[in-house]
């Protein structure tokens, strides 16, 4: 018997190894550790934000999130990081990346006093004198469990929802699960989009009282870029809008349409399309057309839905913080705890989800040596 097992060898599970004092035995379902870290961030993982704010969270409890959260902010992460040897640098202006690369990370990330099995599918845990976790490997026996299994999203890396399948069964609740960080699909009326596919453009993106400013990209599915993927964590259903100008230039009545906007003309031209205007003189537009031009600033539609899970960066929703004490400790089974994605806690771009997976994993490993009584 092991005093605790770890479900997942990512960012959440192998964080909270290194800070464990009790002895642990990481299950993991893929070849190798760190599959989802190796991928994240075009293979050089955007470790954390430089900004670190609660508005950039969507969860159930922001307030209880954002305590745990504060137990290992950002300059504790980077502080730990860079003193294991490693210094991300910054990018895009306040975010975090591993300097070369995502592996630099799961090298530093590498327990090494956790024994580990790989290839092992976790099949589910009951708890009797202690937990039992059967996997295809066969039962393992633990004081503690720390569930890190992660979302639904990321399938080519092996992601399930057995960690949602393990907390239902110990009565947790579950806030409903949606794609987030994902592109959106399109209803009939915005088909047009499709035509433009491979353009990327600077644009303002509201959704709800959350707006972004930064790149959205046509697809042929739909339209994503990071503006769009950020509105995702927001949505849920009904309208959103694309200002595609933050207001129309002065436009001179003997040149044409096309000619005067600050925008794509292969855009400009299906948008004028789209909305039943000749591209011709500005003298020659009557006053409904010009008033329709005005849509660039202020162009509502409402998507038909996302890109799914194959294609969303990160899973929205997850086992509710009401129902984990403050050490991520099931308040239904003591010694069952939860730490990273799958717990409601979502952040948008910019390493705030790798940052809630290392704060999580570090507050869910000293609440486990408690519990254990190795503090």
């Amino acid at each position: 018997m092991i005093d605790v097992a770890i479900l997942g060898a990512g960012a959440a599970g192998l964080f909270a190894a290194k800070w464990l004092k009790s002895s642990c035995h990481i299950i993991e379902h893929n070849p190798t550790i760190g599959a989802k870290i190796a991928i994240s961030g075009g293979g050089r993982c955007n470790v954390t934000n430089k900004e670190l704010t609660p508005g950039c969270y969507n969860s159930s409890d922001l307030k209880k999130a954002w305590q745990i959260l504060r137990r290992f902010d950002n300059r504790e992460l980077l502080r730990w990081i860079r003193k294991n040897g490693c210094s991300p640098v910054i990018r895009k202006k306040n975010q975090y990346f591993c300097p070369k690369s995502a592996k630099e990370l799961i090298e530093l990330l590498r327990p090494p006093n956790a024994s580990l099995s790989l290839c092992a599918k976790i099949e589910g845990v009951r708890k009797e004198d202690n937990f039992i976790i059967t996997t295809s490997q066969g039962a393992i026996e633990a004081k503690a469990v720390l569930v890190a299994t992660g979302g639904v999203s990321f399938k080519r890396v092996g992601a399930s929802e057995i960690g949602f399948t393990i907390a239902k069964h110990f009565g947790h609740t579950i806030r409903p699960l949606r794609p987030a960080l994902v592109g959106f699909t399109l209803q009939p009326q915005q088909f047009w989009f499709k035509e433009l596919s491979g353009i990327s453009m600077r644009a303002r993106v509201k959704v709800g009282k959350r707006e972004f400013y930064d790149d959205i990209l046509f697809a042929h599915r739909g339209i994503s870029g990071p503006a769009i993927l950020n509105a995702s964590l927001w949505w849920e259903r009904g309208a959103i809008e694309i200002a595609f100008l933050d207001s129309l230039p002065k436009l001179l009545p003997h040149k044409i349409i096309s000619t005067q906007l600050p925008l794509p003309k292969r855009f400009v031209k299906a948008f004028l399309k789209s909305i039943g205007v000749e591209d011709k003189k500005v003298s020659q537009l009557g006053a409904e057309e010009l008033e329709k031009l005005r849509l660039l600033t202020s162009y509502s539609f409402a998507p038909s839905g996302t890109f799914g899970y194959e294609r969303a960066e990160v899973t929205k929703g997850g086992v509710v913080l009401d129902e984990l004490d403050e050490n991520l400790q099931s308040r239904k089974t003591p010694g069952l705890f939860f730490a990273g994605e799958v717990v409601d806690m979502t952040g948008e771009l910019g390493g705030y989800n790798f940052q809630w997976a290392f704060s999580s994993a570090f507050v869910a490993a000293k609440g486990i040596d408690e519990y254990l009584g190795n503090r």
